[in-house]
């Protein structure tokens, strides 16, 4: 089996193409042979070591966190799947794995793929997915009848919080470029507004959540715009703001977090046709690395780019 993998925390030069021997899975885990993974900018942060404090320093380590396949064996203590079972989900943050022919992770990081549902759309689902939950449901406790601003609105945290945001009840609104505005109006968005040219501190609307999918906006902006019970949600989390939020009720940092309730739900919206992101570009695990490397140079693509594992 191969995977792509780095030996030091460092640029895209690090990453490598390798052989592995796939662990067998412990207590509460899942053995799964990857059909498609997905790319998203923790893998590269993660990879950065912009975690290392959570990730550690023994290496070789594996990348990937989304992806879909098909059960290969479950550890002791896993009821929820049996080896065949189709399914979607995450890797574990620490060990990472999905950029690669098959990983390990736990039974809690995934959910059986609707047969409606396709493998490569499915992939798409988990990290945008539930950090665009984690957000509106966990954090604001999103109503019916509010009004969402995204910060944002046409990545993929930003297409799903739109998503999710209206299958919950809500308005939308957002901001993104000149180019991505049409995008943005076939979402359903309420008012778009182009982030190169809007100065947002003087947005004469107010929202009852403000969300910071692009992780670009100030904490003192993002706060402006709130109406009086307003909440924040801000996903550039550092110690500071995680001090801050206990003062500041109002500002809540998110990190992802996935659940099987979660995981569960989004798997129901995108079987109904109610959550979807699109697939812009998918590559042979061969060619991973290459887009990687693009995508976190700053290539924009129109969608989420995917790794197909032969």
């Amino acid at each position: 089996m191969k995977r792509v993998q780095y030996h030091r925390y460092g640029g895209p030069e690090t990453m490598r193409l390798e052989d592995f021997t796939l662990e067998s899975p412990g207590k509460g885990q899942v053995a799964v042979k990857v059909k498609y993974a997905a790319i998203n900018p923790i893998d590269w942060k993660l990879r950065n070591g912009q975690m290392k404090i959570i990730t550690g320093n023994a290496f070789p380590r594996s990348m990937g966190m989304d992806f879909s396949g098909t059960v290969i064996s479950v550890g002791p203590g896993s009821a929820r799947f049996k080896p065949g079972d189709a399914v979607f989900g995450m890797a574990r943050l620490k060990q990472g794995g999905a950029f690669g022919h098959a990983v390990i992770t736990n039974e809690a990081f995934l959910a059986r793929k609707p047969d409606a549902l396709s493998f490569e759309d499915a992939t798409c689902l988990a990290t945008p997915g539930v950090t665009a939950w984690n957000g509106l449901v966990d954090k604001a406790r999103l109503k019916e009848g509010q009004h969402v601003f995204v910060n944002g609105c046409t990545g993929a945290v930003g297409e799903a919080t739109i998503q999710i945001a209206r299958m919950l009840g809500a308005t939308v609104s957002g901001s993104c470029s000149a180019g991505a505005m049409q995008r943005a109006r076939a979402l359903g968005l309420q008012g778009i507004y182009d982030y190169r040219t809007t100065d947002f501190s003087k947005l004469g609307e107010r929202f009852d959540v403000v969300y910071d999918t692009a992780a670009t906006m100030s904490t003192a902006v993002g706060l402006s715009l709130l109406r009086e019970k307003g909440v924040f949600l801000d996903l550039d989390p550092t110690p500071t703001k995680f001090l801050r939020s206990f003062v500041t009720r109002k500002l809540k940092p998110i990190v992802c977090s996935a659940r099987p309730d979660i995981l569960d739900r989004l798997a129901r919206a995108a079987s109904e046709g109610s959550l979807r992101l699109p697939v812009a570009e998918i590559v042979p695990l061969s060619e991973a690395t290459r887009l990687i490397g693009e995508l976190e140079a700053g290539k924009k693509i129109g969608g989420k780019g995917l790794i197909a594992i032969e």
